[in-house]
């Protein structure tokens, strides 16, 4: 296997020969990968076609096609990076990086790259790049509990299911995604929730090591002792500091629970608000409790029905504190008492792949008062959307109480902002999935209009939190600017200190970046 210090010659190789193919520089360059990507000028993929070889695909080989098919949204399949990378070790990924880290000193905006594990971020370059270097982390995809399952670790490749799928039958598991189809990494490093949240906070604080690739191709094992403030960066800070490889989780027992939909009649709203905020804002909040409470738009009828993800961690049917939910008059019921995956397909099989998508994000004071405003904006706004092919909205609220964002403290801390003192919060998430690039700046153009006018409404009523959830943020949304200014402030220093030449700031253009 290639050493990372054993790249540096073969690089330097490349670029000689990239500027004048008749030099010496030109006589490494004996597969037929190499000098295609030559002939094209793409010379970082020429030297990542030596350095890592047969793990570099390009356009129109099965790989390449099978990463791009991959992505959730159509927006992000329909990205064609130069090259893909497909790593199965964590050495691939310190190889490529440190190439590419060095290829971007030596021929700067040659070398951009993105990083991608599931790949379910909808918007086009969040985890992917054109006319650059895809890092396809999907075959990193161990499950390892620890011996005494106290931990689990686990790729950044993986799906949350497939995790699921091995810790089920192990009778444990840990904090993660609820959606099956979405990856480890991304949620993670966005902070995650799950629906053991309110037991035990965030995705992130649960995270006791990272194993993650600096740019310099470094490798290193991250903890809270070990190296502290980059520990607490990564809890929120997404793809700032290097590509993390590995992720060590908390653990704990789990068997069967309770969970699934209850479909409502739109007649129901005000019950729903009324329900909404008292569940969020019990003094007795009930910590195997968790919400999403969604509002799904009809165009054909112009109306809208409600359904209500509900989730009780424990094997016990209709739990007391959901009453003011279950009563409610019902056209679905899909509850039932089943494993973690087979909740998380249920909540996967909601929104296929294979659309274009958008998410939009904000985050309120618990208020009936503040989601009715929410609805009625979205009511008005979506009649524009009627007329577009294929359209789907939904307006997703989910509780945010300080039952979850009280648990960092006691954990190490996080990079997310939130504290108690922010009181009980609720996330709201827009999503719209639709066929044709024809209708997306309508869509953004409506979007915009909704959270511009909740956050007029919020602001002068005492609702407004400027917190985002980096995982559901739009792309001209800015959530790392929401962690607030000390937060923003200290990953600043940690990634001038752990990369000083900011390849993961200037580089990686995908995703958030530190100044958003």
């Amino acid at each position: 296997m290639t050493s990372v210090g054993a790249v540096l010659p073969l690089l330097l190789a490349v670029c000689y020969a990239a500027d004048d193919l008749s030099t010496a520089g030109a006589a490494p360059m004996s597969s037929a990968a190499a000098t295609t990507y030559l002939s094209t000028g793409k010379t970082c993929c020429a030297a990542l076609e030596l350095a890592l070889p047969g793990k570099v695909s390009s356009n129109n080989t099965t790989p390449y096609i099978s990463s791009l098919a991959s992505y959730w949204s159509v927006q992000e399949e329909s990205v064609h990076p130069t090259c893909v990378v497909s790593a199965t070790t964590t050495q691939d990924v310190a190889i490529a990086v440190f190439v590419l880290t060095v290829g971007g000193e030596l021929l700067p905006g040659q070398c951009d790259f993105a990083v991608r594990s599931g790949g379910h971020t909808p918007f086009a370059g969040a985890a992917n790049i054109d006319q650059g270097i895809t890092i396809d982390l999907s075959a990193l995809n161990q499950v390892t509990p620890s011996k005494d399952l106290s931990s689990v670790t686990v790729g950044p490749g993986n799906r949350w299911a497939q995790v699921y799928s091995k810790l089920d039958a192990l009778g444990i598991a840990i904090g993660g995604g609820r959606v099956g189809i979405v990856g480890v990494g991304g949620l993670t490093l966005g902070g995650g929730l799950s629906f053991f949240s309110p037991r035990y906070g965030f995705v992130c604080d649960n995270i006791i090591r990272y194993e993650i690739v600096l740019a310099s191709g470094l490798t290193i094992n991250v903890t809270q002792t070990s190296f502290p403030d980059l520990w607490v960066a990564l809890k929120g800070g997404s793809n700032n500091f290097g590509v993390v490889t590995a992720f060590e989780s908390t653990a704990f027992p789990k068997g069967k629970f309770w969970g699934g939909f209850i479909g409502n009649p739109g007649s129901t709203k005000d019950a729903q608000f009324k329900a909404f905020e008292e569940f969020t804002g019990s003094p007795n909040y009930d910590p195997y409790a968790t919400l999403i409470n969604s509002y799904i738009f009809t165009p054909a009828t112009n109306s809208w029905f409600i359904a209500n993800n509900l989730e009780y961690t424990k094997n016990q049917t209709y739990p007391p504190y959901f009453q003011n939910f279950t009563s409610l008059p019902q056209i679905f019921n899909t509850m039932r008492i089943s494993n973690l995956t087979d909740f998380t397909l249920e909540l996967s099989a909601s929104n296929p792949d294979g659309r274009r998508q958008l998410f939009v994000t904000g985050t309120y004071a618990n208020s009936a008062k503040m989601m009715s405003e929410i609805f009625n904006i979205a009511n008005s706004t979506v009649q524009a959307l009627i007329p577009v092919p294929g359209i789907s909205y939904s307006l997703s609220f989910q509780p945010e109480p300080t039952i979850i964002t009280s648990k960092a403290a006691s954990r190490g801390g996080n990079s997310l902002g939130l504290t108690a003192a922010d009181g009980n919060l609720f996330n709201l998430l827009l999503t719209v999935s639709w066929d044709s690039s024809a209708y997306d700046a309508l869509i953004d153009t409506q979007a915009k209009a909704l959270f511009d006018q909740a956050e007029t409404y919020a602001k002068a009523n005492g609702f407004f939190n400027e917190y985002l959830y980096l995982n559901y943020a739009a792309p001209w949304q800015k959530p790392i600017a929401g962690y607030g200014a000390a937060s923003v402030a200290n990953l600043e220093a940690v990634s001038r200190k752990y990369d000083p030449l900011q390849v993961f700031q200037k580089q990686v253009p995908g995703g958030f970046k530190l100044d958003q």
